[in-house]
């Protein structure tokens, strides 16, 4: 069995629900506070025990290089200064971690960005993967660390599933499948972005999945899906087909920061938990 220590981080989308914003700068780079979306996300897979970090780029994406690496003529500026403390979260992940990147030529869908990620995962590593828009909080194990335990215990694909309202179901891929423990779903079957009459049930993958490395064949052979891309959910599908995916109805808080509402929301819930304001 291969020690789990890697993750895969897309993030070489358009970013189109935040023009123009994101014409020139990534939408992994919008700050909640003073720390990019990157970086939470970042560091919820190394609290997990995730210290490999693999980035899926595109061009007009150096922003992320740029973030994760050394800036001296900045880090000279504050040395010795209060504002060095400020640097100090990104040099320890810096100096704790492995990063890669491997560029997305083509924006084909996630399930071709996680196929991309192939030469930096390996052929027989189980991974994870952060999508880094979904921001979430928790107040005990994060949510990469709740899939863990789930993987630990079952040694087959793991996603992060939540219970979704009517209008949001058709912007998701959707599971069902066989209640196994509290919040333990192994699933049966999953629709990518059904309307709400096809949909198997309220239960909606989220950006956090744990997945094994057979995933990567299945992606070589699956035909382009919704929107005519190469969607993850149709090789998680297959899986399930074989009981080979477990959803877990993860504990927390999640924002869709992917969205204007949900973005300040996370900003206003950050600003009111970390400095004690009210208002």
């Amino acid at each position: 069995m291969h020690t789990l220590t890697k993750c895969l981080f897309p993030v070489a989308g358009y970013g189109t629900r935040f023009l123009p914003f994101t014409k020139s700068m990534p939408k992994e780079m919008l700050p909640i506070i003073n720390k990019p979306l990157i970086h939470y996300g970042v560091e919820e897979a190394v609290v997990a025990g995730l210290n490999e970090l693999c980035f899926i780029t595109s061009r007009n994406k150096r922003a992320i290089d740029d973030y994760f690496d050394v800036h001296y003529e900045l880090e000279q500026q504050v040395a010795g200064r209060d504002q060095a403390r400020h640097l100090q979260d990104i040099q320890d992940i810096m100096d704790n971690t492995c990063i890669s990147f491997v560029r997305q030529r083509h924006i084909l869908g996630l399930g071709n960005a996680i196929l991309c990620g192939k030469t930096l995962i390996g052929d027989n590593c189980p991974f994870g993967v952060v999508l880094a828009d979904d921001l979430c909080f928790n107040e005990g194990k994060n949510v990469m660390q709740q899939l863990m335990d789930l993987y630990n215990q079952y040694q087959c694909s793991v996603v992060a599933v939540q219970e979704l309202s009517p209008e949001y179901i058709p912007n998701f891929g959707i599971v069902t499948g066989e209640t196994i423990a509290d919040g333990t779903i192994r699933v049966s079957d999953m629709v990518e972005k059904p309307s709400l009459d096809q949909a198997p049930s309220n239960l909606g993958i989220v950006g956090r999945y744990i997945l094994t490395p057979d995933i990567f064949t299945l992606l070589e052979n699956i035909s382009s899906g919704v929107n005519n891309e190469i969607q993850i959910t149709d090789a998680l599908r297959q899986q399930a087909m074989h009981g080979q995916v477990i959803a877990c109805v993860f504990k927390g808080l999640r924002f869709d920061c992917g969205s204007t509402k949900d973005y300040i929301a996370a900003i206003n819930y950050c600003y009111q938990k970390h400095s004690g304001h009210q208002n």
